[in-house]
């Protein structure tokens, strides 16, 4: 019987892994959980109206092309750090402990230093806390399309 309880509770793991859709990142040795916003109304919605963001977890917004961003904290209910990387992947810029914003259209826009392709937004403090540089760089995981 407890096997029969232990070979339940694995299938019922790969079930939950697989429906989660598996999409992750890994930057300073740590894996984060991510939802991929990668079309102009994902990327706008963003992280807006949230209250709360799990440790493990951040959004991965994906651009066409590498080119020069800003992004805002709009709407944005939770502090975050807001983590730029070009082409390579490769960490050209970071806005950390970026505060809620209630202005609407008056929140203030956090530009990136270099042009960058994929923006990372994790909860504030996460990258002080893995000791982030420019230069570090993020791997996709397979749930992950690069376009």
């Amino acid at each position: 019987m407890t096997l029969l309880k232990t070979l339940v509770a694995c299938i019922g793991l790969l079930l939950s892994a697989c429906a989660s859709g598996g999409s992750w990142v890994e930057i300073g040795g740590q894996r984060y959980a991510v939802e991929v916003a990668d079309d102009d109304a994902e990327r706008s919605r963003g992280l807006m109206f949230r209250d709360e963001m799990a440790a493990d977890r951040g959004m991965l917004f994906v651009h066409e092309r590498e080119q020069p961003l800003a992004y805002w904290m709009k709407n944005t209910r939770i502090a975050l750090d807001i983590l730029y990387f070009d082409d390579a992947a490769t960490l050209v810029s970071q806005q950390r402990d970026v505060p809620p914003c209630s202005l609407g259209d008056r929140c203030p826009p956090y530009p990136s230093d270099a042009p960058a392709r994929f923006v990372l937004e994790l909860n504030a403090g996460e990258a002080a806390r893995l000791r982030l540089s420019d230069g570090a760089l993020l791997t996709f995981g397979p749930g992950v399309a690069r376009p």
